[in-house]
């Protein structure tokens, strides 16, 4: 291809490799060649962790790059140079939500191996309505007690990890707060073993975990988002489901995952199927919610279907791995949250996660007992088009994003999508691609 023509930035073929001429591409070689030996020592410092490693560090990341803002932090030093690498990365420059109470969650975050970030996103004021201001908490967490340990003793654990991260976010002043998928244990949906496994199930309404979670709704008066593996007692079947608690500790509903993955090793089909509660939004204090769990996110008239239900904020609670999805993870929630004018919530786990057993992928190469890793990397997506930085990708983390909801119909009012959109001919289109008679539209 003809090369690029800014002053400074020509790269010209030559022999099949690209030469660098000015002073300012030498620099940023040689800071991406610094990404390998970065990723060395990263990897010699996590195998020198103990076994008793403080908690919130992944002690299995194998040399995991930490995150790509750590690597612009370190990296680009000119101010200038990084906040045009920011507008173009994030869509334009975040702001970092300052205030006393932030800096002290902050602080118990920092003391308790949290990897904690928090930003404003604004909307302009308005003459007829005041700003609708509301802070999301997003969390991202590593499995504590190792898989081959009893199964109380590993949701124990994580019972007590969240506790002490959504203490911060109640320190933080968060309002809504979601968790990751299928929290309360490990995703080990790859084993395709029921037992000890299918023990992690439970009650949406008057179980374990929802005990746990309504206690801290009510101290903090925040609203969860709590996606667990439901057992439906009355019809003994299993979900994959997430339950909202309101803030004063109330069930006040839950909604199924629509889109179950048939892709490698996520064998989710062994243990449950898609659900059946279409696409509900909880109109709490704070804002009209809703959750696109996981696969969801893979599937843009999921998305869209909350946001004609009203949708303000749409959180997609995952547990995906860096070698299937990470070229997908920062384009998803953000288009979302483009398309359909709300908020955009991409939820991560992070770790890596081994099992007693091997399990083989289908593939033709030999059984295994780790997943792969959970690259984390948390994020907030506006309807604007910008975002947050994400979280660690080895590390467990807290993010927190103060947003304006009345953004959502600014940019509304701007692009028209509802307007412009042609939900008739699609509904048409739709009607006739689920006939038995239907045949493409397609001219010869």
């Amino acid at each position: 291809p003809p090369p690029h023509t800014h002053t400074g930035y020509c790269l010209p073929l030559k022999e099949g490799k690209a030469t660098l001429h000015s002073p300012r591409m030498k620099a940023i070689r040689t800071a991406f060649q610094g990404l390998a030996r970065r990723s060395r020592v990263a990897s010699q410092s996590l195998r020198n962790l103990s076994a008793d490693a403080k908690p919130g560090k992944v002690s299995e990341a194998g040399g995991e790059v930490e995150s790509v803002e750590s690597i612009i932090d370190s990296r680009v030093t000119d101010q200038r140079e990084k906040s045009e690498l920011t507008r173009i990365l994030y869509g334009g420059a975040f702001k970092e939500l300052k205030a006393s109470h932030v800096d002290q969650a902050s602080k118990a975050a920092k003391e308790g191996y949290v990897d904690f970030k928090a930003y404003t996103i604004e909307a302009k004021p308005e003459q007829t309505r005041p700003p609708r201001r509301v802070k999301i908490a997003a969390v991202q967490n590593a499995i504590v007690a190792p898989t081959d340990a009893p199964v109380l003793e590993q949701r124990n654990a994580i019972f007590k990890r969240i506790e002490q991260i959504i203490d911060i976010a109640g320190k933080a002043g968060a309002n809504v707060l979601c968790l990751q998928e299928c929290w309360t244990g490990p995703f080990f949906f790859c084993t395709r073993e029921k037992t000890p496994w299918m023990e992690f199930a439970e009650s949406a309404s008057s179980g374990d975990s929802f005990h746990f979670i309504s206690e801290l709704a009510r101290k903090h008066q925040m609203v969860i988002v709590s996606p667990i593996l439901e057992r439906d007692d009355q019809k003994q079947t299993i979900w994959n489901t997430a339950v909202v608690v309101d803030q004063t500790g109330r069930y006040m509903g839950k909604h199924r995952k629509n889109h179950i993955p048939r892709v490698g090793d996520f064998n989710e089909s062994t243990y449950y199927m898609e659900g059946n509660t279409g696409h509900p939004v909880f109109d709490t204090i704070y804002g009209k919610i809703a959750v696109n769990i996981c696969y969801g996110r893979h599937h843009p008239l999921n998305w869209m279907m909350f946001g004609l239900n009203g949708a303000e904020i749409v959180f997609n609670p995952s547990a995906t791995v860096g070698a299937l999805s990470e070229p997908l993870w920062s384009i998803e929630a953000r288009n979302a949250a483009i398309a359909n004018h709300y908020f955009a919530v991409g939820i991560n786990r992070v770790g890596t996660e081994t099992f007693p057993t091997s399990f083989t992928s289908g593939d033709g190469l030999p059984a295994k007992n780790k997943f792969g890793h959970f690259y984390g990397s948390s994020y907030v997506a506006a309807p604007d088009g910008s975002r947050t930085p994400g979280l660690s990708r080895v590390s467990d983390g807290l993010l927190i994003a103060e947003v304006d909801l009345n953004l959502c119909q600014q940019v509304r009012d701007k692009w028209l999508f509802n307007q412009t959109a042609r939900f008739d001919l699609y509904a048409d289109s739709l009607d006739d691609y689920c006939s038995e008679e239907f045949e493409p539209q397609i001219i010869r």
